[in-house]
């Protein structure tokens, strides 16, 4: 993966935003990690402004985490109704959106997320319980430039197809969804599979020890964060996935089964540098 054609050399006079805002969506009362691993990836592959919009708790444990991390936190302990019109506006002022980890898993919540999705109108980032929250509901993104990240599971809860181990059937799922739907897909797995139009890109960097939680979060932080800064969907998303695996091969070299999601952290400027 050549990373040169995204990581070009900086003109002396850039200024702060020229390099991506993004607004995360994420997290509740219970569930205070994605916004962290979405956020914290997303500034390490180099985009300038990460603003995180959570209920109260996730949100604070966020800010307190790092001061790198703006912070938005929305009244109560999950996503409602009334939040919709506080995200939006935030959408309109970032360049790129990250949604879906950590909100919960109620209809109330994936009826909210689908308000959300419909109205962005920003290249967005859907993970997760946005993806849950897809469902049969897939016309809430159609004309988006949005990539979806899922996992077997979750490809299921959005295609009602299932995806064992068999690359040539996840080729073949993937790039039938993302026709289908216009999109981008990625669907992670010991292989990852980008789908794009009759684009495919198969990305081989990872590691079996990445099993702990929050290394999806990571790789959808780097997404929003390509995205934000200006990168189109198929290039980002074949991109986030081959970073996001290679830090953490890195990382799982060093730490071994006691590697966690925010050991990545250290290791994305490492892959970028190369």
């Amino acid at each position: 993966m050549d990373l040169s054609k995204i990581y070009k050399k900086r003109d002396e006079w850039v200024h702060k935003g020229q390099f991506g805002t993004l607004l995360v969506v994420a997290g509740c009362r219970d569930l205070t990690g994605s916004p962290i691993f979405n956020a914290m990836a997303a500034l390490r592959a180099g985009c300038d402004l990460v603003m995180v919009v959570s209920p109260e708790r996730s949100a604070d444990v966020a800010a307190s985490y790092s001061p790198d991390i703006l912070t938005s936190p929305l009244p109560g302990d999950f996503l409602r109704n009334e939040h919709i019109p506080t995200i939006t506006s935030l959408a309109e002022e970032s360049t790129a959106v990250v949604i879906g980890g950590g909100l919960g898993r109620s209809e109330e919540i994936f009826a909210v997320i689908r308000q959300i999705l419909g109205k962005i109108e920003k290249p967005v980032v859907i993970d997760a319980e946005a993806l849950r929250a897809l469902g049969s509901h897939l016309e809430v993104i159609s004309g988006k430039s949005a990539i979806l990240t899922p996992h077997a599971n979750e490809m299921l809860a959005l295609s009602g197809q299932k995806v064992g181990e068999n690359l040539e059937t996840r080729k073949k799922v993937a790039q039938e969804f993302a026709k289908k739907f216009k999109t981008t897909l990625l669907l992670k797995g010991h292989v990852d599979v980008v789908a794009s139009g009759d684009k495919v890109y198969l990305n081989q960097t990872g590691s079996p020890l990445m099993t702990k939680g929050g290394f999806g979060d990571t790789l959808a932080g780097i997404c929003g964060g390509l995205l934000a800064r200006g990168i189109e969907p198929f290039e980002t998303a074949c991109a986030a996935a081959y970073i996001n695996g290679k830090a953490g091969e890195l990382a799982c070299r060093e730490k071994g089964e006691a590697v966690l999601a925010s050991d990545i952290f250290d290791f994305i400027p490492k892959v970028i540098s190369r």
